[in-house]
């Protein structure tokens, strides 16, 4: 079964708290490298064989659409892995 990888993450004009916390965090510690944190989420499914990839991304904007990600606030990225 093909699977499709859902990448969701805060609009890049929004503030990103969480993602801040994390990187004052990593500084705190000795990681002043670390910059621009993001946080995000990362949904996982299996979807049905024989549908062509054009048709599962589709059909995974349409699931981000009404329930994966928030469209005003969230960016979502889809990758199909045949």
């Amino acid at each position: 079964m093909p699977k499709v990888t859902v990448t969701v993450t805060l609009k890049p004009t929004l503030l990103d708290a969480q993602g801040r916390t994390v990187e004052t965090a990593l500084h705190s510690m000795g990681f002043g490298e670390a910059s621009g944190v993001r946080i995000g989420k990362i949904i996982e499914m299996q979807i049905a064989d024989g549908m062509p990839t054009a048709e599962a991304e589709a059909r995974t904007a349409a699931m981000c659409e009404k329930l994966l990600a928030n469209p005003v606030t969230e960016s979502y990225r889809i990758e199909v892995e045949a």
